[in-house]
């Protein structure tokens, strides 16, 4: 616990001011994070992260992740999401030439990470640019239903929500996330309304977001009970990789996008 407490400061000591910072600073975070997750999964696979895949890979995911502007760098008939879809081509042509050591289960595994991670840590570049308020209420959605899952869970649990993929997850647990994340973030949205959207309808909109939340989190605890390991990573002493600590925020974002919201 001491060590998951040392970690947890020493992360926000530096994730706090590159949210408040924004902009470039943002950006660039956000395309760290998202290679180190994908070379979490590479990990998982027993695959090496200094290889021509792992490259590609890390390439693809950083032009899912970069700002919807970075095109008004490039020339009018090339994209992020172009680029993108050339490296899966060069994925699936890594396939004809590897000899075998790279099949078409590997270029779909990785391809399915790099939308995955990618477009999710694209999406907080883009709930940052709304506003420092917006990023803020995703991240209090995912920190109140994971820390109000774990403590009601903890003394109330008794029915198991996914026994098969998290077994120390329960319904009561994950009710109770849902309650504690909206009674929180409905005060945050009193003293910090988004623009343009009626606080009732933002209530409603957290519950979505904080199920929404609970369902990456399984999917990442699928992820790992598929690869036989315990955390994705261990660049967080404590609370394993990156992937660990952005599963629900992979999730929520995108959502975020879809309601509207961002």
């Amino acid at each position: 616990m001491k060590q998951r407490v040392i970690t947890a400061i020493v992360a926000l000591l530096i994730f706090i001011p590159v949210i408040i910072a924004g902009g470039y600073v943002i950006d660039f975070a956000a395309i760290v994070l998202g290679i180190i997750a994908m070379s979490e999964i590479f990990i998982m696979k027993k695959k090496m992260i200094i290889s021509v895949e792992a490259l590609i890979s890390f390439i693809g995911i950083s032009c899912l992740i970069v700002p919807t502007n970075f095109s008004n760098f490039l020339p009018e008939y090339l994209s992020p999401t172009f680029i993108f879809y050339v490296l899966v081509m060069l994925l699936l042509l890594a396939t004809v030439f590897s000899k075998n050591r790279f099949n078409f289960d590997d270029a779909g595994v990785y391809t399915l990470g790099m939308m995955y991670i990618g477009f999710g840590f694209h999406y907080f570049i883009v709930a940052r640019q709304d506003g420092l308020t917006t990023l803020l209420y995703a991240l209090f959605i995912v920190w109140c239903t994971d820390s109000g899952a774990y403590f009601i869970g903890k003394h109330f649990g008794k029915n198991k929500l996914a026994k098969h993929i998290s077994p120390n997850k329960t319904w009561e647990g994950s009710i109770g996330g849902t309650v504690i994340a909206t009674i929180v973030c409905t005060i945050y949205l009193y003293f910090f309304p988004i623009s343009g959207i009626n606080l009732i309808v933002m209530i409603g909109f957290t519950i979505i977001l904080s199920i929404f939340g609970q369902l990456g989190d399984l999917v990442e605890s699928a992820l790992k009970r598929f690869y036989g390991v315990k955390d994705s990573g261990k660049i967080l002493p404590g609370h394993g990789g990156i992937l660990d600590r952005f599963d629900s925020l992979l999730f929520v974002l995108p959502v975020l996008h879809l309601l509207g919201i961002v």
